[in-house]
């Protein structure tokens, strides 16, 4: 299994990415990331992967994604829709400097999700900009 990890540009938290989720999935469905490029590595991705997004320097949540196919962006020209599960999971927190496009993540390098054996328990009800400050401090 192999996982994406991608910076969500212009996003504030993960309501506001479920937000711009919603309103994409209900204008033009199924519920896709369209990027440029498609994944070499496909067969891996699909056999479980998801996409880790990472929003205000953090990895904060993923999406399993179900399916990867030819789409268009709205000037007709061609991309790849990356179709994803529209349930968000919440992941342990961890710091990431930007970058640019979509990059491979291993399996075990994937954060775990949060409630996960071995998370610590109660983080996910601190407050999202807590859960990123502490992150930004390697406390958690």
């Amino acid at each position: 299994m192999l996982h994406l990890i991608k910076l969500a540009v212009g996003v504030r938290d993960v309501g506001h990415l479920a937000e711009i989720q919603d309103r994409r999935a209900g204008a033009d469905p199924p519920l896709r990331h369209q990027t440029r490029n498609a994944p070499k590595r496909a067969a891996e991705i699909l056999d479980g992967g998801s996409i880790y997004w990472v929003i205000n320097r953090a990895v904060v949540v993923r999406q399993r994604i179900i399916g990867i196919r030819p789409d268009v962006w709205d000037d007709g020209s061609k991309c790849t829709g990356l179709v994803l599960d529209p349930v968000l999971v919440r992941v342990a927190a961890r710091a990431m400097k930007p970058f640019q496009g979509w990059r491979y993540l291993n399996a075990a390098d994937a954060p775990a999700d949060l409630g996960a054996a071995g998370s610590v328990s109660g983080v996910e009800d601190l407050p999202h900009e807590m859960r990123l400050a502490l992150t930004h401090l390697a406390l958690l």
